[in-house]
């Protein structure tokens, strides 16, 4: 039996456009509901969402039924977190809050098994297809795709340093803990916090690394694209189901 291929991570080093989803509702049915909608990626969340690994198994399984790719967010930069989420089969994580070259590095390491990295060694779990895919531990790397949050003033100043660490393959800006960052709080569309989002995917197209984005807002989704975001999520399960539940029961409650 073969490597999955990993369509998420061929497609943005084809520089392609990559629309997603934010999945936090740590359900296995709501993942395969919008698994068939068409997304490009869906995010996993473990970081502000209660979800475990035994969850995500699910989640990822449901997943695997649409076309979209799966991405997970372990809760941490943490090495047995990382292991955990690729032994059942992820292959595309966000590692949140890396704020230099050195936690980029240690990033990657995670995803590689020695020499390269550090990551635990098992052949017989559901990323290598319980042992059948014969060559696994030679080829998972071919496969993995590793994206770093920068999300602080701090992680800005480093962005070419962590963007150009071997084995990174995208940086994804978050805008809510850049907004808190830079000391505006709650206030993503502050023009302070929109200039150093601007700023930011502008440094890492000079270093031809592909850079990510969330948004709910559909006007500053489209923007964030116009600047050359390549993968951008453009709303969220929770927002949606939110939003669309308050509005229909608008329509019939005073």
């Amino acid at each position: 039996m073969d490597l999955p291929k990993n369509a998420f991570k061929h497609g943005l080093a084809r520089g392609e456009l990559q629309i997603g989803l934010w999945c936090s509702l740590c359900s296995n049915i709501a993942a395969e509901l919008v698994a068939y909608s068409r997304y490009d990626w869906l995010l996993l969340d473990t970081e502000h969402s209660p979800n475990e690994v035994p969850d995500l198994l699910g989640q990822l399984q449901a997943v695997a039924t649409g076309a979209a790719s799966a991405i997970v967010r372990p809760a941490w930069n943490d090495a047995v977190l990382i292991k955990r989420v690729l032994d059942i089969g992820a292959q595309s994580v966000l590692l949140p809050y890396v704020q230099n070259a050195e936690e980029a590095k240690r990033a990657v390491a995670a995803t590689r098994y020695p020499p390269k990295g550090v990551r635990g060694v098992t052949a017989s779990g559901r990323a290598a297809r319980y042992g059948r895919v014969g060559d696994y531990l030679k080829r998972a790397d071919e496969e993995i795709c590793v994206l770093v949050q920068a999300e602080t003033r701090l992680a800005l100043d480093n962005i070419e340093a962590i963007a150009t660490v071997e084995g990174v393959d995208g940086v994804f800006i978050g805008p809510s803990d850049l907004a808190a960052s830079l000391g505006h709080i709650g206030q993503p569309g502050h023009p302070v916090v929109q200039a150093a989002l601007k700023e930011a995917v502008d440094r890492l197209k000079a270093v031809g690394k592909p850079a990510g984005i969330l948004t709910a807002n559909e006007d500053e989704a489209r923007r964030y694209i116009d600047w050359g975001y390549l993968f951008v999520a453009v709303g969220s399960d929770i927002g949606l189901l939110a939003k669309n539940a308050d509005a229909l029961a608008k329509k019939f409650k005073a």
